[in-house]
């Protein structure tokens, strides 16, 4: 898993009654959070427009399905870290370096390779949110820990599809 951190950066001013340090750990989560998504769409871009398989209509439609669902989550973790008075990262090097996705850098799998792969990939998020959800309870913060069991259950119902495909 790699999860070396890229750069802290400064919270501004905010009194909701969390911490500026717990604010600081939050919007590190988060920014992790939003590195896991940003690798997993672009993997499944990658799968959406690779696939080869006699389901490639279903398929390719599906992985549009999940890569648009996925963008949405994107939008949306940036704007929480931003409500919380932190900056995102936004660059794809920093996205490598904070996750714990890996790419399939020059490989083109299977169709149902592909389908376990993504499956995986979701199922690691799923407990990466797990562990976030308490950890943003412990730092006071509901709010966040409410919006990740949002997310948490997105990728569950991803999964979920994912599997219905797996032969």
């Amino acid at each position: 898993m790699n999860k070396s951190k890229s750069k802290t950066v400064n919270i501004i001013d905010i009194d909701t009654g969390i911490s500026h340090e717990n604010l600081q750990k939050i919007a590190n989560i988060l920014n992790d959070d939003l590195a896991d998504e940003y690798v997993l769409l672009t993997k499944t871009r990658d799968y959406h427009w690779n696939v080869e398989d006699p389901r490639f209509n279903d398929l390719h439609k599906f992985f549009e399905e999940q890569y648009e669902l996925i963008d949405a989550s994107i939008d949306e973790i940036a704007e929480r870290v931003r409500a919380l008075g932190s900056k995102t990262r936004a660059t794809l090097k920093e996205f490598i370096n904070s996750s714990q996705i890996q790419e399939d850098i020059g490989s083109f799998p299977n169709a149902d390779t592909m389908l376990s792969n993504l499956l995986s990939d979701h199922e690691t998020i799923i407990k990466t949110l797990r562990k976030n959800i308490k950890e943003c309870q412990e730092l006071n913060d509901e709010g966040t820990a409410n919006f990740l069991t949002d997310k948490m259950e997105q990728h569950e119902k991803m999964a979920w599809m994912l599997r219905s495909f797996i032969v």
